[in-house]
């Protein structure tokens, strides 16, 4: 974000008035952030608006940028409980060896 100091940056993403032109609150789970550090990093619980309704988690990190601006770096990651990450074994064959009967 060339030109824009990272104060500014911070309150478009961190006070609500200004957050909610671009992230309306109908799209978080909950408007209060979910932990932030100020100046630096807020998170935000996030839910979908159409089933299944999935859980994430938005997280915002804003620093000086070399040039005298800024820089925001966006994470969103899913950290819905419904989501069940199975183990998937490798398609090489580098597991155990198993024994099939003829």
């Amino acid at each position: 974000m060339s030109g824009t100091e990272p104060e500014k940056v911070w309150r478009a993403i961190s006070v609500p008035g200004f957050r909610d032109k671009w992230l309306p609150r109908e799209d978080l789970a909950d408007a209060d952030p979910v932990s932030t550090a100020p100046g630096e990093e807020i998170r935000y619980a996030m839910r979908d608006g159409e089933p299944p309704f999935l859980e994430s988690v938005v997280t915002f990190q804003v620093r000086p940028g070399a040039d005298g601006g800024s820089v925001l770096r966006v994470v969103h990651g899913l950290t819905d409980k419904r989501l069940v990450l199975r183990k998937v074994r490798a398609a090489n064959n580098n597991g155990p060896r198993m024994m099939l009967a003829a």
